[in-house]
Formats: structure tokens, C-alpha cells, sequence
């Protein structure tokens, strides 16, 4: 009996293999080629960024150097011919020096002695609303004495104490008096484009750190001080180095370009920055355009590849179905290729194989045949508590005799279509019971229950055993109403079955080139006796005692004389069954031989040395 194998699900489908197989090279392939692109693009990038940071920078640092250096020399050529005037001219030599320096607010000159001389720059004071004595009081600050230093110039800021951009500068220079420390206020308006806004920043620092000029002028007028940030405690420690470029991390850790150079002559660096996030942004949007680009590609690429796959994958999964369809014990699979590549050679091969085994289950048990596929039978033998079946076509020999005076040569393909229909019918009774259908001889069947398979009890398989002679009787009722009684082409088929149950021998039997599933043992050679009674006791299913004791409170059944075999010491009760109990149909005997035409005997009359004197009649 054929099996329903649930499909079993694949843990790896080939299409799920394929994209990750082909997602993983991808990956791996795009992936070096993006960090590739973004290695090379990066330190190009790079280069490039600390090459325009330290261009910018030199090009502030030079307009500052030249600014200082235009308002020093104008200052000093300004002090130079006030020396050389040894009478007035004074004020309008001042009015002109300030009429041409407009940036510059006031100067102050201080002699080694201590007597200062300040000449302030009133149209500027004026225009810019600043007051002459408070620029005098920033002249005399603690903050701006004493810090002149020969050969050179300092620079601070002013802005807080005037809220105003506005830078001093303090230097040396050589009187007709002597040494004189001047200190000149100036507005450093012309530097505004070097050290205004853009993606660089530049900005200038004393040697205090102190901020003297910014893009964010609000830092200068609050008098900021820069001597934390990294690049500016690098300035003031290693204050002989003429400049450099440097990378460096801010107080909040983001990454920077940085460069400085010294103003020559003064204590003044100009110092410019640009953030790596400005400078990568490029490379960091094609980065992340590749990785989309990569992301739309493997998307794409799966997406072909698991369309493709299924034209493998579902061909195979088709085989695969249909081999668990043939495991289960179907071999009825109707496979046609799709393809013209090995999957559709391998689908018209397998599809020849099926062919095959439709051809193999018809001369052979295809369920055994399956259990055995499955190892569900082992070689050997086993003992199993069974009912085995006999029945045979009653005067099977005539009916031969009668095809061939008929039909002349073509009996035998009439003989054989004729008993293939019978037969088909018989089988389909004995399966539907769950029965094993052992073997053909001739007309006759040998059929077993409780062997290869099992209802679960002895009893069990006694029950569906004779259930299925019933339905074969149906079976056969219903096929002789379609046949004329004389008819030699399709003549009505009247049988005899007969059952034993008991301890038999099941196993594969034969040599190594065919072997076929049987039982063996003394229930088997019963059967076939108890079946071969039922014509000379006028009945068409007999069962032993022992399948009696089993079922017989479940079917109408008579017993009929005891039978003498031969190898038996004790004569065997036989039993005629009539029907299922409150079953409709026959409840007699009478009723069955008048229904099924079957002739009554004369008890008395019976052969008992017929068929090799292997049965007697004993009286009732």
C-alpha cells in the first residue's frame, strides 16, 4: 500500500547559495575597489588640502608681513623727519603723516629717560568716536611698558580696551636722543580679506596666544586667548621653527589641517585651519555614492541571480518531489523537460525511469517493492501472525477451452484482457484492506494480511481479510450483471476464497538475481486447501477455526462439516461466511448459493480421495 511522503523542506536552496555566493564576491569585489578608490582619492584629497591650507597661509602671513612691516616704516620714516626739523613744521608734517595713514590711531615715544612724546591721529579718533586720553591711558598700561625688546616688534591687541579692531605694536628704534621705545595704535583694516571667511581659517597670535585678528571679530574684541588650542601650545613651544603643516585633534576631538608661519621680525604667527570633515566631504559623498551604486548592483544581481536560480532550482525541486512521490510508492509521474540544458536531459531521464518502474510495479508488489526501497524489510526472514487468502476461478479450464474454440488464435489475448479485468477488481479489494496481493498462479490469487502491513491486532487483520472476499463477491455480482451467462468472449466469473490464520515465515525468498516478498508456513498450505473445498461444500468463502475464533462475532457465518487434511491429526473446523452482521444481503447459505448461483451438494456424495486425497469429508 502506497505511502504519502510529506515534501521535505532544503535547508540551502541552490538559489539561496547562488546569492550569497555571488552577493559575498560582489561585496568583496566592489568593496576593495570602493577602498581602493577611497584610499587613493583620500590621500589625494589630502595633499591636495594641505597644500592649499599651506598656500593660503603663506599668503597671509605674507600681506600681514607686509602690512606691519608698510605701518613700522611709515612710522619710523615719519619719527626720522620730525629728528631732522629743528624748527616747526611739526603739526603740518603730523597732519599729513595721518592724512596718508589713515589706519593708524596714535604713536608714542618714549625716551630711555622716561620723557614720552604722543602724537595722536585725531581724524581718526574723531571718525571713530575714540577718546584721546583713553588712548593715552592704553599707552601707559602696566601691560604695554617695558616690553620692548631690541630687534624686534610686539604686537597685542587692543580690541577689548577700545571695542574696536584695533592692534599696538611696540619696537626700537635709535633717536637722535638715543633709544626710544615707540608704540604705535593702528587699525588693521587692509588684512581683512586674508583673514576673512572661507573653508580655510586664518587667524594671527602674539607670543602670548593672544588673538589679534579672526574671521570671528567678536573673538577678538573679547580678547581671546588660543594658547590651548593644539597647533598654537605647538607654536609657542617650539617658537624657532619657520613653519610647518600639521594634523591635530581640537578640544572636542574633531580632526584638523593646520599651518602657521612666523612674521618675520615680530613676535606674530598667522595661523590657518580647515576641518577634515570640510576637506573629506568630497571623498566621503562619492564614498557613500559607490556604496549605493554597490547596494543598487547587488540588489539588481540578486535579484537576476534568484530568477535565474529558479530555473534550476525548480526543475530539481520538481525531481525531488517526484522521487519522494516514487519512495511513497507512486510511480505514476508524468514528467515532461522544460529545458534544453542537463536539467531538461536529467528531467527526460528521470521521467524514462518513472516510465520504468510503472512498467516494474506491475510484475512485482509495488508496496513490498517500496518497504523494501525504504529498508523497511531486511533480508531474512521474520515471524508474523497472519491471514493468508486462496481463491480460484471456478472451472477456469472450460472457460479456457471455450475462448479457444471461439476465437481460434487470438484466445490467449482474449483469455488475458478478459482475466486482467477480473483481476484488477481482486486486487483492488485485497489493497483497499490493507492486504499484500503475494503472488498470481494461474487464475488463482494468494493474497496475505498481517505482514508487510498491520491493522494493529491479529484480529485486526483477520476482520479486513475477509472483508475484502465480501467486497470481491460485490465486485464480481456487479461484473456478471453486465455479462450474457453464455457469452464464450466474457463469460461470468464465479470464485471459491479461502482463508487460515496463524504463525507463518515472511521474508524475501529467491536467489540473487529476483527475489519476491511470500510467506511460508502451515497456514498457507491450509488456506489453499480450505479454498479448494469450497466447490465440492457448495460455497464460495470458507475460513479455519482459527480465523473463526478471531472474527467470527462480527460476520454471519455456518459451519460446514469438519475436514480431515493431510498432515493434520485433527479434523478442521470449517466455517461458510455469509455476510457482515446487520449487513443487507444474504443471511443464509441458501441465500448466497441462490444469489450467486452456486449449486447445493449432496454432502454424501463427495469425493473424499478427490484432489490427491488430501481432504475427507467427516460426517456433521
Amino acid at each position: 500500500m502506497a505511502q504519502k511522503l510529506s515534501k521535505t523542506g532544503v535547508k540551502f536552496p541552490i538559489g539561496a547559495k547562488l546569492v550569497i555566493i555571488i552577493s559575498i564576491l560582489l561585496l568583496i569585489s566592489l568593496g576593495a575597489v570602493i577602498a581602493l578608490v577611497s584610499f587613493i582619492s583620500t590621500g589625494d584629497v589630502r595633499r591636495t588640502a594641505e597644500y592649499n591650507n599651506l598656500t593660503i597661509n603663506r599668503q597671509a602671513s605674507s600681506q600681514t608681513e607686509s602690512s606691519f612691516q608698510s605701518v613700522q616704516a611709515a612710522v619710523l620714516l615719519y619719527l626720522n623727519m620730525t629728528d631732522r626739523l629743528s624748527t616747526g613744521g611739526d603739526a603740518e608734517m603730523e597732519r599729513d603723516f595721518f592724512s596718508y595713514n589713515r589706519s593708524i590711531a596714535a604713536i608714542e615715544v618714549v625716551s630711555t629717560e622716561g620723557v614720552s612724546k604722543y602724537i595722536p591721529g585725531e581724524t581718526f579718533m574723531f571718525s571713530n568716536n575714540i577718546n584721546a586720553n583713553l588712548v593715552r591711558n592704553y599707552f601707559d598700561s602696566v601691560l604695554l611698558v617695558n616690553m620692548a625688546v631690541s630687534g624686534r616688534t610686539n604686537f597685542f591687541n587692543a580690541s577689548p580696551f577700545f571695542r574696536l579692531s584695533l592692534i599696538s605694536a611696540i619696537f626700537i628704534r635709535q633717536g637722535i636722543s638715543g633709544v626710544e621705545t615707540v608704540k604705535v595704535l593702528f587699525m588693521p583694516d587692509n588684512l581683512s580679506e586674508s583673514f576673512g571667511t572661507g573653508t580655510n581659517t586664518s587667524f594671527l597670535i602674539n607670543g602670548s596666544g593672544d588673538l589679534l585678528l579672526h574671521p570671528q571679530n567678536e573673538l577678538v574684541l573679547k580678547g581671546a586667548n588660543f594658547s590651548s588650542m593644539s597647533i598654537v601650545s605647538d607654536i609657542l613651544r617650539d617658537r624657532g621653527a619657520i613653519g610647518k603643516q600639521i594634523s591635530y585633534n581640537d578640544e572636542s576631538g574633531d580632526m584638523f589641517f593646520g599651518a602657521y608661519f612666523p612674521i618675520g621680525g615680530t613676535d606674530t604667527f598667522v595661523v590657518t585651519t580647515i576641518p577634515h570633515t570640510i576637506v573629506f566631504e568630497a571623498v566621503q559623498r562619492a564614498t557613500l555614492q559607490n556604496i549605493l551604486l554597490t547596494l543598487t548592483v547587488l540588489f539588481l544581481a540578486v535579484m537576476f541571480i534568484w530568477f535565474f536560480s529558479k530555473t534550476i532550482s525548480s526543475p530539481v525541486r520538481t525531481l525531488a518531489d517526484a522521487a519522494l512521490e516514487i519512495v511513497g510508492g507512486n510511480f505514476e509521474q508524468n514528467l515532461t523537460p522544460n529545458t534544453r540544458d542537463e536539467i531538461g536531459l536529467l528531467t527526460e531521464s528521470f521521467g524514462k525511469m518513472t516510465g520504468a518502474l510503472k512498467i516494474f510495479g506491475r510484475f512485482t508488489n509495488k508496496d513490498i517493492a517500496v518497504k523494501a526501497m525504504k529498508g523497511e524489510i531486511k533480508p531474512g526472514g521474520f515471524s508474523r501472525h497472519a491471514t493468508v487468502f486462496f481463491s480460484d476461478i471456478r472451472d477456469f479450464t472450460q472457460k479456457c477451452e471455450n475462448f479457444t474454440t471461439a476465437f481460434g488464435e487470438d484466445a490467449s489475448n482474449r483469455i488475458v484482457l478478459w482475466l486482467n479485468e477480473y483481476l484488477t477488481y481482486m486486487v483492488d479489494c485485497v489493497e483497499k484492506t490493507g492486504g499484500v496481493v503475494d503472488k498470481f498462479i494461474g487464475d488463482a490469487v494468494m493474497a496475505h494480511w498481517g505482514t508487510a502491513f498491520s491493522a494493529g491486532s491479529p484480529a485486526a487483520d483477520a476482520f479486513n481479510g475477509v472483508k475484502a472476499s465480501l467486497m470481491m463477491r460485490n465486485a464480481l455480482y456487479e461484473l456478471n450483471r453486465k455479462r450474457r451467462k453464455d457469452d464464450p468472449g466474457n463469460p461470468q466469473i464465479r470464485i471459491g476464497c479461502g482463508f487460515d490464520t496463524g504463525i507463518v515465515t515472511a521474508g524475501q525468498i529467491g536467489s540473487d538475481q529476483r527475489m519476491e516478498y511470500t510467506v511460508i508456513g502451515d497456514s498457507v498450505n491450509l488456506a489453499s486447501r480450505t479454498e479448494a473445498l469450497n466447490k465440492p461444500l457448495g460455497t464460495d468463502i470458507l475460513i479455519t477455526e482459527s480465523t473463526w475464533k478471531l472474527i467470527g462475532d462480527m460476520f454471519i457465518t455456518e459451519e460446514m462439516p469438519s475436514v480431515t487434511v493431510k498432515g493434520k491429526e485433527k479434523p478442521i473446523r470449517l466455517f461458510a461466511v455469509i455476510n457482515l452482521k446487520k449487513a443487507a444481503g444474504p443471511q443464509t447459505l441458501a441465500d448466497v448459493r441462490k444469489l450467486f448461483n452456486i449449486p447445493a451438494v449432496d454432502i454424501s456424495t463427495v469425493n473424499v480421495n478427490a484432489d490427491e486425497e488430501k481432504f475427507k469429508i467427516s460426517s456433521y
